[in-house]
């Protein structure tokens, strides 16, 4: 049980798997108003960089949950080397269906709403780990404008250009669900940069470190088409945040 193996190439020298930099990590802690010991539950938690610097910071008390065989060892070091070992625990499994045994204050999927077939099924897994009151976090994709064809949209690596909505439609449609959004924090320029550029160099050493690996051939194709694919696309259409949500 494991991501595809793509991704942990690519991502294996990430501490954040989604384009937001840890000072916006740090401006979403602090804008949520964390209280010591709130219980955080993170679905797809990647390497765990939210709950261990959150944990560090605001004394919340933190569980991930991630298909990532890699990643789930990459959050429990991190954890021993910010000395919170003992206020976040980490779970290897499909965040997929995953409840919470016990209530949690903060309830989050950060660029992971495959897990509930998208964000509506999603916010509605997240919901039943919540308590009352409690705050809901969702990590999604929304386009600064929309792209003028199908092919491009498909170049920011979308199925559709209906796969994703404008920042107004996306605030809109938690409203429909029932939601009020109460913060949010959007990615920026520089996260962007730093997610993808980042997965370059590590694709790079990764095919001097194993030239005969069968998977070389398909990791040499994505080095060569990434940084063209994504300063024509995603950076031009493309942006992602962090939205805060209450139940009305």
């Amino acid at each position: 049980m494991d991501i595809p193996r793509i991704f942990n190439i690519t991502e294996s020298a990430h501490r954040i798997h989604n384009p937001i930099t840890p000072e916006k990590l740090a401006t979403l802690g602090a804008a949520l108003r964390l209280e010591s010991g709130a219980r955080v539950l993170d679905l797809g938690c990647g390497s765990g960089e939210m709950l261990c610097t959150w944990a560090r910071d605001h004394a919340i008390v933190g569980l991930g949950v991630d298909l990532s065989r890699l990643f789930t060892e990459q959050e429990k070091r991190r954890a021993e080397k910010l000395g919170v070992a003992d206020r976040v625990a980490f779970i290897h499994d499909d965040a997929a269906g995953y409840v919470a045994e016990e209530k949690v204050g903060v309830a989050s999927c950060l660029g992971a709403t495959w897990i509930g077939g998208g964000v509506a099924g999603t916010m509605a897994l997240l919901a039943k780990s919540l308590r009352p009151e409690g705050l809901m976090l969702i990590g999604e994709p929304y386009w600064l404008r929309l792209p003028p064809t199908e092919d491009v949209a498909k170049g920011c690596c979308a199925n559709a250009i209906s796969d994703f909505l404008l920042l107004p439609e996306l605030l809109a449609s938690f409203g429909d669900l029932g939601y009020d959004v109460v913060e949010m924090v959007l990615a920026d320029q520089e996260g962007w940069d730093r997610y993808e550029a980042a997965k370059w160099l590590t694709m790079r050493r990764w095919l001097k470190a194993n030239p005969g690996d069968e998977f070389a051939k398909e990791v040499r194709t994505k080095l060569t088409s990434e940084p063209q694919r994504y300063a024509a696309y995603t950076r031009e259409y493309l942006g992602w945040g962090v939205f805060a949500l209450m139940a009305r």
